[in-house]
């Protein structure tokens, strides 16, 4: 007869949480980086959450990362050159430019929501949909509220 595992420390939960994440994360850009996207990095994709469908302002982008607008410009200038997003006029004001992604940027974030659900499922296959569900069910109850929380780039840099 075994004997349980004792208590885990309360250091490691959040260390296999992160953990989690990290294991997702770099497997989503495997994945992409062989689909074309190899330049990705996962601050990226953050960004790309924050542009949204109608596009931002280099200052706008800024404050919701977290970030300053010069971190923000030259995350974009970044991604710009990587053919992602683009710059252009604010048809409402022409004074205000704004980044928007390019074809190439939401190819990529269809992408990435295909291949999430393809990680999500090879999960299920190892722990089962139930087991996973409960994980799931159990996240938002301890970790409410909006899981597009976009700041993440700006806590994790200081």
């Amino acid at each position: 007869m075994s004997t349980p595992d004792p208590t885990p420390p309360g250091f490691e939960l959040p260390l296999r949480l992160l953990l989690a994440f990290r294991t997702i994360i770099d497997e989503l850009h495997e994945r992409i980086a062989r689909e074309g996207h190899p330049d990705l990095r996962p601050m990226h994709g953050f960004v790309f959450q924050a542009i949204g469908p109608h596009g931002t302002t280099a200052a706008d982008l800024g404050r919701t990362l977290g970030v300053s607008k010069q971190a923000a410009g030259k995350t974009v200038e970044a991604l710009e050159k990587l053919g992602y997003v683009e710059r252009g006029s604010d048809p409402a004001d022409t004074r205000r430019k704004v980044v928007r992604l390019t074809e190439r940027g939401v190819d990529c974030l269809a992408r990435s929501a295909r291949i999430f659900d393809e990680l999500r499922a090879e999960w299920v296959a190892t722990l089962g949909e139930e087991q996973l569900r409960q994980v799931e069910d159990g996240l938002r109850r301890l970790a409410p509220g909006d899981p597009f929380r976009l700041d993440t780039p700006r806590w994790f840099g200081g």
